[in-house]
């Protein structure tokens, strides 16, 4: 028998769940297919952990269904073959779960039975109670109950009950598109268009089939936009291998090219050496041999002047004293091993090559991310309406003073607030969450900046500053100018350049350049700048959140 189940196909899964039947293996004391099925002395099956705790709470130890009482606990082993059977039960629900027809709907129980719940065969909506057949009978019977609506079992019958006048929403409210009851109908839509639940139902099954046709012309639709987009996207793919593998052969060609230069520009300089060098070797071998030639004249006059032969002397000297003498400061040896021609091209080369690359976004973000820094605000710097999180990463505009220490670097007149961390040469970026924001303001400023004051917001009392106020971007340049820009800001990326003297802003989604302050000459420290600007009655209370840096690869 337990073969024949494991064995059971799609086609005869009806006749399985017939034989399967939910009631035979349910435990009557959780109502609740067997887990650990054991079996009494009397030959009822229940889960050993349910049959435990029930003897448990109970005086007497007998079975919870026959009553049957036992004179001492029985000592119960797992029903092998229930517990098979249940286990094959299960994986039969799930198994029609995941059919194209749905999910296999629970049993609904009946709401009279005391000890075994059996399965409900109708439920009724005046005694919002679902019955089984023996418990059902009084309704076919009695006169009173028989004019009660009965309906398939349906479970939670309490939510068809108004939560107001707990009573059953028999109506349905057109005007508000809702269930009510007949108070409700007496009060609160009383002027409303209000009908039976049977006629509006009526209507709405009338309009079913126009419903289910718009319905398969969305998804008709809606298939035909995937299949474009599937489409597209394998265009895409085979565009990108193609785009790819140009674009490798391109790289690969420059790269043997420059390499193929390299190695012929390494062999003309040594080979220009190896001429300058055997040059060179020329004319010292020459000149030893003029040395050679000069010591040995100088060794011959030094033993002809210690001759007496007179005659020898006056014949030999005027030879020796008069030897070839070649001038030497014209002999040398000069080296043409300048190429800055080449090397300057090269490097014309390369900032061009890095120029392109960097105008792509992508390449330009990901260089740019580079040079993350982690910041965190200083709550020495913050505005007394400003609220820091405990993380140190976002800044809040509370609307009112909060009471907070005097510090000589805390900003009196607008909510504005600095990062610790300042920075005096090199390259530093970060990003900046306005999600949500209505104005804000983020940039560098300058270390010196008037804190106590109304100093204007302009590059010329320190701030680098790029901000929204109003609907409208805007810099600190000039309040005059404003930035058009095709998407709202939801994430900033603001890139220094101390050395360079660049404040850059960007949209961190679309990868794009915002704007740029470029030829600055920094002389101070630079600290990152926050402004959240006012809440604006709640509407911009949005906080402004230094976000983390994704690593790049």
């Amino acid at each position: 028998m337990f073969a024949a189940f494991k064995t059971c196909s799609s086609t005869d899964m009806a006749t399985a769940s017939s034989l399967l039947s939910e009631e035979r293996f349910l435990c009557s004391v959780c109502l609740d297919v067997f887990t650990e099925p054991v079996s009494t002395p009397c030959g009822h099956n229940f889960c050993s952990a349910c049959i435990q705790k029930y003897w448990d709470n109970t005086d007497t130890c007998q079975c919870p269904l026959c009553k049957r009482a036992f004179s001492a606990r029985p000592e119960l082993q797992v029903n092998t073959i229930m517990s098979e059977l249940a286990g094959e039960f299960k994986k039969l629900v799930q198994v029609k779960a995941s059919t194209p027809d749905g999910q296999l709907p629970a049993d609904v129980l009946c709401d009279i039975c005391s000890e075994i719940k059996k399965k409900a065969v109708k439920s009724c909506l005046m005694c919002l109670t679902s019955f089984c057949e023996v418990h059902l009978e009084p309704h076919q019977r009695v006169a009173g109950l028989k004019s009660h609506t009965l309906l398939d079992p349906v479970k939670n019958l309490d939510d068809r009950m108004c939560k107001t006048h707990n009573k059953i929403t028999e109506l349905y409210c057109r005007t508000d598109q809702a269930c009510v009851c007949v108070i409700c109908f007496k009060t609160d839509h009383k002027s409303h268009s209000v009908v039976p639940l049977e006629e509006e139902y009526e209507t709405m099954m009338g309009k079913k089939d126009e419903a289910m046709a718009n319905i398969r012309k969305l998804i008709e639709s809606r298939s035909e936009k995937i299949a474009e987009i599937e489409n597209s996207l394998d265009v895409s793919q085979i565009e990108t291998m193609e785009e790819k593998a140009a674009t490798v052969q391109v790289f690969t060609d420059l790269s043997c090219s420059i390499q193929r230069s390299q190695t012929e520009l390494v062999e003309v300089i040594e080979e220009r050496h190896r001429a300058t060098k055997e040059k060179a070797e020329g004319f010292v071998k020459e000149l030893r041999g003029e040395i050679a030639e000069l010591e040995s004249r100088s060794s011959q006059l030094k033993q002809l002047s210690q001759s007496e032969d007179h005659y020898h002397f006056l014949q030999s000297f005027p030879t020796l004293c008069s030897p070839q003498n070649r001038d030497c400061a014209n002999i040398g040896v000069h080296s043409d091993l300048s190429f800055e021609a080449v090397r300057g091209a090269l490097t014309l080369l390369k900032q061009r090559v890095d120029e392109i690359m960097g105008g792509l976004p992508e390449i330009n973000m990901k260089r740019m991310r580079e040079h993350a820094v982690d910041l965190t605000l200083d709550p020495d710097t913050a505005h007394r309406s400003l609220v820091i999180s405990q993380d140190g990463k976002q800044v809040t505009n509370e609307g009112r003073k909060l009471e907070l220490p005097n510090n000589p670097e805390r900003f009196e007149m607008f909510p504005e607030v600095l990062a610790k961390e300042g920075f005096t040469t090199g390259k530093f970026y970060f990003e900046v969450q306005v999600t949500g924001k209505t104005s804000w303001t983020v940039g560098v400023v300058r270390e010196s900046i008037d804190r106590k004051g109304s100093a204007n917001l302009s590059v010329t009392d320190g701030f680098w500053t790029f901000g929204l106020d109003g609907g409208t971007y805007g810099t600190s340049k000039n309040i005059s100018d404003t930035v058009a820009l095709k998407e709202k800001l939801q994430k900033v990326g603001i890139f220094v350049d101390y050395d360079e003297g660049v404040v850059a802003f960007y949209d961190v989604d679309s990868k794009s350049h915002v704007y740029s302050f470029t030829g600055c000459h920094f002389t101070e420290k630079l600290y990152p700048y926050f402004c959240p600007q006012v809440r604006e009655n709640g509407r911009n209370s949005t906080p402004l959140i230094i976000t983390p840096v994704p690593q790049t690869d």
